[in-house]
């Protein structure tokens, strides 16, 4: 299995396979392989059968459900292997993911699954009882760290009804949500024992800037009560991490709020400005420079300007 070729008969009746097992194990499979081949990074062996075992919609997470990894194996027909090394799960050849992804009908939206099961999870009862201070050991809640990182990722890709209501229900009081902390220790690179304190004032205005999903940000700062120049623990507003992130359509739609300040800068004083250019993000860069409250001279603590940080990278 070098380059997998000439193996498509061989995938094609491996899939059929699948497809002709009892109700329960195909479905299994196909949730499995939909995680496998469209998660955005490889998964852990805990993470995946957790993933599995959230029931949609459903308030409670009961880890029971999750299944062993012998009936996973045995309903993926020999598609799935566990990595020893990585103590990931993955397809057993590239090719693989070429040959079902080829397939159209075999994966609905499965951004938008993802995505729902992401905020499913996060929005239950367990998780949101748990203790945002210190950060809960992942091997408790192996879900978490995926799902608190990248339900945004694959909701910016398909958003659906149901996805845009359980991505609002989690961000109405996020900043005390365990999961607010997770995305700070895991992009922020944050010390969750001292580094933020009683609080991560990282808000749902926050996390929506920081996918960039503009449905959600347009929701949120019409919601009352919302603040569109708070800064997080880390001294970011939502427009830095927008401009940070290379969300064109989001900065636009803060820069076009009244009481917006584009030059705010962040505890390393660092504008938006300055994050967009040291990140390479010309359209933002180039929106940012269209204000005349904007100084792209501004140095940050180390000495750097926008321009500084686009030469260094």
């Amino acid at each position: 299995m070098e380059d997998g070729a000439e193996l498509g008969d061989a995938y094609g009746a491996t899939l059929e396979r699948i497809k002709a097992q009892d109700g329960e194990k195909r479905k299994l499979a196909i949730a499995a392989l939909t995680w496998i081949c469209h998660a955005e990074r490889p998964l852990q062996v805990d993470e995946l059968l957790h993933a599995l075992a959230v029931e949609i919609g459903v308030r409670d997470f009961d880890a029971e459900n999750a299944p062993c990894m012998g009936t996973l194996l045995s309903c993926c027909q020999g598609f799935i292997t566990v990595d020893k090394e990585a103590s990931t799960v993955r397809l057993i050849h590239f090719t693989v993911q070429e040959y079902l992804c080829a397939h159209a009908d075999l994966f609905y939206k499965p951004h938008s699954i993802i995505a729902e099961t992401c905020l499913t999870y996060l929005n239950s009862q367990q998780v949101k009882h748990l203790s945002s201070h210190p950060l809960p050991d992942y091997q408790v809640a192996p879900f978490l760290e995926y799902s608190s990182r990248y339900w945004g990722t694959h909701a910016n890709r398909e958003l659906s009804d149901d996805t845009r209501t359980l991505a609002l229900e989690l961000l109405d009081e996020y900043e005390n949500h365990v999961s607010a902390l997770s995305i700070l220790e895991q992009v922020a690179r944050l010390e969750h024992s001292g580094g933020i304190g009683a609080s991560t004032r990282f808000s749902g205005l926050h996390c929506a800037s920081f996918f960039g999903i503009v449905e959600l940000v347009t929701a949120l700062m019409n919601a009352n009560g919302c603040e569109i120049n708070q800064r997080d623990c880390a001294g970011c507003t939502p427009l830095s991490w927008a401009a940070k992130g290379g969300h064109e359509r989001v900065v636009k739609l803060l820069l076009v709020w009244g009481d917006v300040d584009p030059d705010r800068p962040d505890e390393n004083d660092r504008t938006p400005l300055g994050g967009a250019a040291a990140k390479g993000h010309e359209g933002v860069v180039k929106l940012l420079l269209d204000r005349k409250d904007v100084d792209p001279n501004r140095p940050d603590t180390n000495d750097l300007t926008p321009l500084g940080w686009a030469a260094f990278r």
